[in-house]
């Protein structure tokens, strides 16, 4: 992304990478050589088999780039923009390893120290810092998508145990995590509260989605919850409406904002590196007049990005981010990103369809980075009600 890195040839021309402190910029640099030496080297494999990195994401803890700025609890110290650049880099490379950390760092971390008590902190985010423990965030249902807030999942107290039942779908690490943050809807109040589940609690089932041909390399679930047993004391106490959840969200959509970014900023610089090499008709495809169109207009939208996303922390560091900001960086991001690959399959020919080239991975990984944490239809509609004060949804 930033002019200093030789790989990037240019990708910084706003010159960004000036507006870094020395500790982002040391961040950046130990995320993007991660990347360029631990994960670009096999993530095809682990892609084409669609199997779980084990030995990357335990590689993301003993580098320290799993936190997301949360202060304490063995967390390493991240700003927003430093929080953003690590989820920019993962995703640069693998679209799985980013949400492999939206997921762990992002929703089940974020909702422990955002919401839970001082023993749950102390108990899970250490070892979730190091990737001893695994973590899963089970809002969505198979009924409920982008309508989250009408989830069904019930949640009945007796005594000091709550009772939970119900189904989730698409869990991020709901097969092999140590502990899941499971939403319910409380049927004394009719609010939604927050349960951490230790998989392996009688009644509680997980089973992969399989046949996926986006994030392969990233496990989602299918969790049914049969009467499953969980103590007051693993209930979030801070967790006591779907507007505490929605805090949780709200960050998350700086990071897929980040995420896009990085899946741009690969596919700018795998096109451009291949048109530099590429000799066709007898020169090389960047001194044609149309491969340089396109490179310029990639150029411009990765350029955009950084600056939505440079903007994204600063507002974060301000305390004023809202859900609207948030909503429209992620909307404008991914749908972005998408057209930016697009263009580097093109530009690549026939050789854009191979692994070996990664394009077509970002390509597919892309349209899960488009559909979650709300579609771009819902984050427009979001945005929406907020310029036009008429909700268009319910």
């Amino acid at each position: 992304m930033f002019e200093n890195i030789a790989r990037a040839r240019g990708t910084d021309f706003f010159k960004i990478g000036d507006q870094l402190t020395p500790e982002e910029r040391e961040y950046w640099n130990r995320a993007r050589h991660f990347v360029d030496d631990e994960v670009l080297p096999v993530i095809n494999g682990f892609w084409e088999r669609a199997e779980f990195p084990r030995e990357l994401v335990r590689r993301l803890g003993e580098l320290g780039l799993v936190g997301d700025g949360i202060a304490g609890y063995g967390c390493p110290p991240m700003s927003p923009i430093a929080t953003g650049l690590v989820h920019l880099e993962l995703n640069r490379g693998d679209g799985s390893l980013g949400t492999f950390l939206g997921v762990q760092a992002g929703l089940a971390m974020q909702s422990i120290a955002m919401l839970g008590s001082e023993e749950q902190k102390a108990r899970w985010l250490p070892k979730m810092a190091d990737v001893d423990a695994l973590g899963a965030f089970a809002l969505t249902e198979p009924d409920h998508g982008s309508d989250s807030v009408g989830l069904e999942t019930t949640a009945r107290r007796d005594g000091d145990t709550w009772v939970l039942d119900g189904r989730k779908k698409w869990i991020g690490n709901g097969t092999v995590a140590d502990v899941v943050v499971v939403w319910a809807r409380d049927v004394a109040d009719g609010q939604v509260k927050g349960f951490l589940v230790e998989p392996g609690t009688p009644g509680y089932d997980a089973r992969r989605i399989d046949g996926k041909v986006s994030l392969r390399a990233v496990w989602q679930a299918e969790i049914t919850l049969t009467g499953v047993e969980v103590s007051e004391a693993n209930r979030l106490p801070e967790a006591n409406s779907f507007r505490d959840t929605a805090r949780v969200l709200a960050g998350t959509r700086n990071a897929v904002a980040w995420g896009a970014l990085g899946h741009a900023t690969a596919g700018y610089e795998i096109a451009l590196g291949y048109c530099t090499e590429r000799t066709q008709f007898g020169k090389p495809l960047v001194s044609f007049q149309i491969v340089q169109d396109k490179l310029v207009k990639m150029l411009a939208e990765v350029c955009s990005m950084q600056l939505y996303c440079l903007r994204l922390g600063r507002l974060i560091e301000e305390g004023s981010l809202t859900d609207t900001i948030a909503a429209i960086a992620k909307m404008n991001n991914t749908r972005r990103a998408r057209e930016v690959i697009a263009e580097a399959r093109d530009l690549l020919g026939g050789n854009g369809i191979l692994l070996d080239f990664h394009v077509m991975r970002h390509m597919a990984d892309m349209e899960a980075l488009h559909t979650y944490e709300g579609t771009e239809t819902i984050q427009t509609l979001i945005v929406g009600r907020d310029i036009t004060g008429v909700g268009a949804f319910s």
